[in-house]
């Protein structure tokens, strides 16, 4: 009878190995199966200000995304930082759902709170007594995806905005070294 039982129990045992077997296959061919994503690039295309005290200001600040991709990149959000030329600039979060097309771009514009009087004093004593054009500007954060396993995808662009943007005087926007918006670069 003891011996029934222990040859049930290696039977029980050894099947349970073959189950974890299986389900690790299964598991492995389907982390195979899963998109694999370039990380999409992002670039400033224009700021305006909406609201200013003088502790902090209300910024709409319009971004482009570029998916590289071959497949819908469907956003449920962002979170960003924003820093111009070298200073913590703005900062944002948007639960704005949109799409962006397989190899295509898309617009979109999102709230963001800034302490711009303190970065653009920062700003302006160092560039003092020289000719500025544009200042360069980064911007990290994460884009929140609707792709099931795939959750958040970081990014650090960087790029150059023109001054004429930021003063409202040109309805232009960011620049990078080759005159288009955004670099594309720097993406993590």
């Amino acid at each position: 009878m003891k011996r029934a039982i222990e040859g049930w129990e290696t039977a029980a045992a050894l099947r349970w190995v073959g189950v974890a077997i299986v389900a690790l296959a299964i598991a492995c061919a389907g982390c195979a199966m899963l998109p694999k994503l370039e990380t999409p690039r992002l670039s400033l295309v224009g700021i305006k200000f909406q609201d200013m005290t003088f502790f902090e200001q209300r910024l709409l600040v319009r971004l482009r995304v570029q998916n590289p991709n071959d497949m819908v990149l469907p956003i449920k959000g962002i979170d960003v930082n924003f820093e111009l030329a070298g200073e913590d600039f703005a900062e944002g979060i948007s639960a704005r759902a949109f799409e962006v097309p397989a190899f295509g771009e898309a617009e979109f514009d999102m709230s963001v709170t800034a302490n711009a009087a303190t970065a653009l004093l920062r700003i302006l004593d160092r560039n003092r007594g020289k000719q500025v054009d544009s200042l360069d500007y980064r911007l990290r954060g994460t884009l929140k995806t609707g792709i099931r396993f795939l959750g958040s995808v970081p990014f650090d662009e960087k790029g150059k905005v023109a001054l004429d943007s930021l003063t409202g005087r040109d309805k232009g926007g960011g620049k990078d070294k080759s005159g288009a918006a955004g670099s594309g670069g720097a993406s993590s």
